[in-house]
């Protein structure tokens, strides 16, 4: 086996393949990424990007112009080359399913056993269903060269879109499942910067590694859902939710992130990696063990729902040919990702109802259109409020919570917002003379 890692391959250049491979050339590597799709391939070559994520453009730019990061659509470049191979492939949802599709991860494996010529490490990053190492693992010795020594580790990720850079340079914990001493041992060189800042780190077996970013999502989206549940309590009995997320945020067995209450989750991860981690323990007899996740499934699109009637309730109770505004339809701030964003199914719902939805999002409009395409996606927040018969706000971008209702007044038709994010002083707007509403707040209006 080796004992210096110098060169390493990526395999996949999606979201979390790009930065991971940029990261890994900021660290001081010699990296090649590897992508099915010679477009992307085209694209990353010359420093852009299909998606948006701060501070990653930048960073791809100054390493393929520096030399040490590279990028090609020939799996076979980097199977002599490379010491260290990651695979950061996809597992999106299976159609009809909710259990995850691992057919991009078992090409992955397979084309590398079939390449590989030099002893070398493969680490998964993707998301699987716990199980898949293991599978994995027994698939690489199957198809590998006799002559070479190749072994499998799991590394899980646990970016946040929109600190993806931070969270790769300077992570919280990195967790490795691994199966022989050396193998932890090479990935320790690997992040011999990050372990030099005193990085928590936990070498583990596949399992553990495999269940670790999957329980991470689905106790976020667990804090998530328990104070939108009681949303629906506040806005039958009165109360004021920020208020009560304060409060049990000071407990510290409970903590304030991830308790704020609005009109919930989306991306590309929380809903899938719930939707799977129930799929897979129901494939092993497991049913009961996770039913509670199928209820947060539902309060999260309970209030989507929400915002939707109680638009309408603002509106007299017919949204027919009213003119909606609906400020934010990428899932999060900082990212142009809308991949079951709550935003936009509340614009499409709101559309479906009747109403004429004019939306605005920084970044997230071009996606959007993409996906519903018959919303009125407009350059600006001004355009998108003028006249507009009602404001939704449905993404907190800074911008939005910086409004004022100096901002718009004399844009708007008619003077209501529904702040579907908890992220407005209700004050404010109720003295300005505002109809003003807020999830999870009595509205009598």
């Amino acid at each position: 086996m080796w004992t210096v890692v110098k060169n390493i391959s990526v395999i996949g250049t999606g979201y979390l393949g790009a930065t991971h491979a940029a990261g890994m050339a900021e660290l001081g590597f010699d990296v090649l990424g590897v992508d099915v799709d010679p477009e992307k391939i085209e694209k990353l070559s010359r420093g852009d990007l299909p998606f948006h994520e701060p501070g990653l453009p930048e960073l791809i730019r100054r390493h393929v112009d520096s030399g040490r990061l590279r990028f090609t659509a020939d799996v076979s470049e980097v199977g002599d080359w490379a010491d260290v191979h990651f695979v950061a492939v996809g597992t999106p949802q299976l159609p009809g399913s909710n259990g995850a599709d691992m057919t991009y991860v078992d090409a992955a494996i397979t084309d590398l056993a079939r390449v590989i010529t030099r002893d070398s490490l493969i680490v998964g990053k993707s998301t699987v269903p716990v199980g898949t190492a293991r599978r994995l693992a027994d698939l690489l010795h199957e198809r590998s060269r006799d002559d070479v020594d190749v072994a499998l580790a799991w590394n899980p990720e646990f970016l946040r879109e929109g600190l993806a850079v931070q969270d790769t340079l300077r992570p919280d914990r990195l967790v490795v499942g691994a199966e022989r001493d050396e193998d932890v041992e090479t990935l320790r060189e690997v992040y011999a910067e990050a372990l030099g800042r005193e990085t928590p780190w936990i070498a583990t077996d596949f399992e553990t590694a495999e269940l670790v970013k999957v329980a991470a999502n689905a106790f976020l989206a667990t804090k998530i859902s328990f104070i939108n549940a009681f949303s629906e309590v506040t806005e039958t009995v009165g109360g004021d939710i920020r208020t009560l997320a304060d409060a049990l945020g000071h407990d510290t067995r409970i903590g304030r992130k991830f308790l704020n209450a609005g009109v919930g989750f989306g991306g590309g991860c929380l809903p899938k990696d719930i939707r799977a981690l129930q799929s897979r323990v129901s494939e092993l007899g497991l049913d009961h063990t996770m039913r509670f996740l199928s209820e947060m499934d539902q309060i999260n699109l309970r209030r989507r729902e929400r915002a939707v009637t109680l638009s309408e309730q603002m509106l007299g109770g017919d949204l027919e040919d009213r003119r909606v505004a609906v400020l934010g339809v990428s899932f999060k701030p900082l990212s142009d990702d809308v991949r079951d964003s709550p935003g936009l199914d509340v614009a499409n719902r709101l559309y479906v109802a009747g109403a004429h939805v004019a939306v605005y999002d920084p970044e997230g409009g071009a996606n959007a259109a993409k996906r519903f395409p018959r919303l009125d996606y407009c350059p600006s927040m001004e355009d998108a409020v003028r006249e507009a018969d009602l404001v939704v706000l449905t993404t907190e971008w800074d911008e939005f919570k910086a409004l004022t209702p100096a901002d718009l007044d004399g844009l708007v038709a008619q003077r209501r917002l529904l702040d579907a994010r908890n992220v407005l002083t209700s004050a404010e707007w109720k003295d300005a003379g505002w109809d003003f509403a807020q999830l999870g707040r009595l509205y009598e209006g």
